[in-house]
């Protein structure tokens, strides 16, 4: 069975701090209540981030992202953007945490009084919790790359559950992590509704023909940080990248493919369903991959934190 790509094996870990509304609490005291609406109903959202450097690498989109999804909720999250920026940064202080670090950052609309869906049981506001950990991707995944694994779970249409939010609800995806790892993949490749690729189950895909990079056409998946900014450096850089439908059989004539997630950036994907497309990483992979790492460097140079 095909190894978890989130180790959290560094020893680190055990000692650090866990920020549970604007509370620091060691790792084994960070709880929350069992009428906690994250816990009672998976009513929330969520950001993961990635620090470099001392800084939170492309903060502000991911503000933007966490905003936004609280907004089509109808949740408050209680604090302003610099307030949330300054408690993610003071938690990073209090750890003297700055490099090769993960953060899980979570809100739920807060604690019910009674275990129900409607939100005016909700007592008190919203809980925030800031989870950092030291946590890299596995040795030498950049160029060895992944095995994905075509799953029957299917990413649903919008008014069923919209994908665009990144919300806490994640069975539709945790069904389909498992039915790859049962298959011996690292990633489950997930079709939309019309049978065109979606996305992964946690991760964007990307396929590359002919010297141009195709990725879905985004209507039935998040609007990926990583997945964006991969299009906007490829355009850059004078390579043809395009969201269109597409089949598994235009997966399978790939010359290359690849995944995009803030944890591991961009990530080739060697082999799906079976069908080997590269024995690792690929040429437009590895450029694209230093395009990337390169505007991960300009944006922290940039920032100004709090």
């Amino acid at each position: 069975m095909a190894q978890s790509l989130h180790d959290v094996s560094d020893p680190r870990n055990a000692s650090v701090f866990i920020d549970i509304n604007g509370e620091l609490k060691p790792r084994e005291q960070a709880v929350v209540s069992v009428f906690d609406s994250g816990f009672m109903l998976g009513d929330g959202v969520w950001e993961g981030l990635r620090v470099h450097k001392g800084r939170i690498s492309f903060l502000n989109r991911h503000l933007d992202r966490l905003f936004e999804g609280a907004k089509a909720i109808a949740m408050d999250i209680g604090l302003s953007r610099e307030a949330l920026a300054k408690r993610l940064y003071d938690t990073l202080d209090a750890n003297d945490m700055s490099e090769g670090v993960h953060i899980r950052l979570m809100v739920t609309r807060g604690v019910r009084s009674t275990p129900y869906q409607d939100p005016r049981v909700v007592v008190g506001g919203a809980t925030v919790v800031i989870i950092p950990e030291y946590k890299q991707p596995p040795e030498g995944i950049h160029e060895r790359g992944l095995k994905l694994f075509t799953v029957h779970v299917r990413r649903g249409d919008p008014a069923v559950q919209d994908q665009k939010i990144n919300s806490h609800s994640k069975l539709n995806c945790i069904l389909a992590s498992i039915q790859a790892t049962q298959a011996g993949a690292d990633e489950a490749l997930m079709l939309d509704p019309h049978g065109f690729v979606a996305t992964c189950n946690s991760t964007h895909f990307f396929i590359v023909r002919k010297g141009e990079v195709w990725t879905s056409s985004g209507k039935y998946c998040l609007g990926g940080i990583t997945r964006g900014l991969a299009l906007e450096v490829a355009r850059e850089a004078g390579i043809p990248a395009i969201e269109k439908d597409f089949s598994l059989t235009d997966v399978y004539g790939a010359d290359e493919a690849f995944v995009t997630g803030t944890f591991a950036g961009i990530v080739p994907v060697r082999e799906v369903d079976g069908r080997k497309l590269t024995d690792g990483r690929g040429p437009i992979v590895e450029r694209l991959q230093r395009l990337y790492l390169e505007r991960v460097e300009r944006d922290v140079a940039e920032q100004v934190r709090p």
